[in-house]
């Protein structure tokens, strides 16, 4: 999931996009960047560059959602509508950690040593990836709480973050 910010605005988060039309009434064939699906349930409102879009109706339709929007009338508009990103507010759920609320934290072991600051999250098969903004990398698995004042801390193993020496064989 990616997060993006507009100055005052609210956070937008991509959620999927538009790939091509199912039919000749408007549907579209909707490709989920999250596995949070109820981002195309009825009456859900999308964000689009120039306005929103809102959920009539979908369906799950080989992997992906067969989707009619309120917005979207006819073979011809939803041809248009073909590429389009679909963005959505993020969602209110304590119980999960959110990548737009991880960027931009300090991150410090259990000691209290500040490690850096969060540049990104990288996906990886083993385990996400906290990217430092020296580009370090810790696994999301060493993530132990974040704060209340935002401060990220992790356990990482010993001697993750010790320099390598070349002379050392």
């Amino acid at each position: 999931m990616s997060a993006a910010a507009h100055g005052d605005h609210p956070i937008r988060l991509e959620v999927g996009r538009i790939d091509k039309p199912h039919g000749v009434h408007g549907d579209v064939i909707v490709t989920l960047v999250t596995d949070r699906t109820e981002r195309v349930d009825p009456d859900a409102v999308l964000l689009v560059d120039d306005g929103t879009l809102t959920v009539v109706s979908s369906r799950p339709h080989q992997h992906r959602f067969i989707v009619r929007f309120a917005e979207i009338v006819g073979r011809e508009a939803a041809d248009l509508a073909r590429g389009t990103t679909l963005f959505a507010e993020p969602l209110a759920d304590p119980n999960v950690l959110w990548v737009h609320e991880l960027v931009g934290a300090v991150v410090v072991d259990t000691h209290g040593v500040s490690l850096g600051t969060i540049d990104s999250i990288e996906q990886n098969p083993a385990s996400d990836l906290i990217v430092l903004d020296d580009g370090g990398l810790v696994p999301l698995t060493f993530f132990v709480e974040q704060s209340d004042d935002g401060t990220v801390v992790v356990d990482p193993p010993e001697g993750l973050f010790d320099p390598i020496d070349a002379s050392d064989g």
